[in-house]
Parts: structure tokens; C-alpha cells; sequence
């Protein structure tokens, strides 16, 4: 059996981008955010309100202040809003090989969302069209497939439940040391 080797992580407080691919390996998401530290569930960034996330054809500035979870399975990356103006509580991107890679966070983005909107519309798993279309078009392995849906229905469950880390209790306290933070 071979030791797990965890790469160094920053200082908390330091800033950096959180960068997100597709399958193909083309350019998706990009983050900055700050690095907060790591408790049992992973390591923790957050983004404050002004801080930018863009795509191809997309950019915008953070409404809200917001945390980030990255476990260390690397299968999903669970992000959690402050309040309104955001009209989601938890959105968790399902991922594959999501990890740190070159001091910083990287993740291929594997379509599949669990959400709990603000709104009535309550928990749900979002954007199975964009995952129908791209396991046609990207060629997603069958074990792939099977592992990500199943984890999206138990995630959906964990948090209809409202288990930590999905619990308010767990977000609160990372909030409140991004607050905490002093930061230019």
C-alpha cells in the first residue's frame, strides 16, 4: 500500500485561481478566490463580493461573499452562498480529478449540479441536458457515468437533509473567517 502524499497547501489567506476544465480539456471556469485552510471535510477558498469568475462568453463579478469546499475525493467541489442576492444556498459541481495542481485548484467540470435554490424550487440535480449532451459528445467512460449519477442523487439527498458540510453550521464558520480575513 503507498502513502497518500499531500501536496504543501498556501498560507491561509493567500489569493489564487481556482481553475475548471471540460473533459476535452478545453478552458471552463476560472475563480479568484483566497485560500481559507482545511478541516475534516477539505480544503476551503472563498470569493468576495467584486471578485471575479469567467468562462469563454462569460464573465462576472461575486455579488456576495461565498466559500468553497474541495474534498479530497475530487468528485465534487460544493460552493456556499452567504444569502441573497444569490439565489442559491449550495451548489455543488460533480467533478472528475478535481485536486491541486500546480499550487493551485483545478477540476474538469462534469456538467451535473446539485443545487438548493433560495426559491421555491427547493433541491435538485441541474443541467441533465448539458450531462446528456456531453457524454454523447465527449465520450464519457460508462463507469464514469454510472459512478456521477449515483454521487448526484446521494448528494441530493445529503442535502435535502442538510448534512455537514451542507449544514449552516459548517458554511457559517467558513464565511466567518473569510470575513475575518484582512485582505486588500
Amino acid at each position: 500500500m503507498t502513502d497518500l502524499v499531500i501536496p504543501p497547501r498556501p498560507l491561509p489567506g493567500t489569493r489564487l485561481l481556482f481553475r475548471w476544465r471540460k473533459w476535452d480539456g478545453s478552458d471552463h471556469w476560472v475563480h479568484e478566490c483566497v485560500y481559507l485552510g482545511s478541516d475534516e471535510w477539505g480544503d476551503w477558498f472563498g470569493q468576495l463580493a467584486g471578485w471575479r469568475s469567467f468562462r469563454p462568453g462569460r464573465d462576472f463579478l461575486a455579488d456576495a461573499p461565498n466559500v468553497t469546499l474541495l474534498p479530497p475525493d475530487g468528485d465534487h467541489v460544493v460552493t456556499l452562498n452567504q444569502a441573497p442576492p444569490a439565489s442559491y444556498w449550495v451548489y455543488i459541481d460533480l467533478a472528475w480529478d478535481a485536486h491541486w495542481e500546480d499550487e493551485e485548484p483545478s477540476g474538469i467540470d462534469m456538467d451535473l449540479d446539485v443545487v438548493r435554490a433560495l426559491d421555491e424550487r427547493g433541491v435538485f440535480i441541474d443541467d441533465r441536458d448539458e450531462w446528456d449532451e456531453h457524454r454523447v459528445d465527449f465520450g464519457y467512460p460508462a463507469d464514469v457515468v454510472e459512478k456521477l449519477e449515483a454521487l448526484a442523487v446521494d448528494l441530493e439527498r445529503r442535502v435535502e437533509a442538510r448534512e455537514a458540510p451542507f449544514d449552516q453550521a459548517t458554511a457559517d464558520k467558513w464565511l466567518t473567517r473569510l470575513e475575518g480575513l484582512d485582505l486588500p
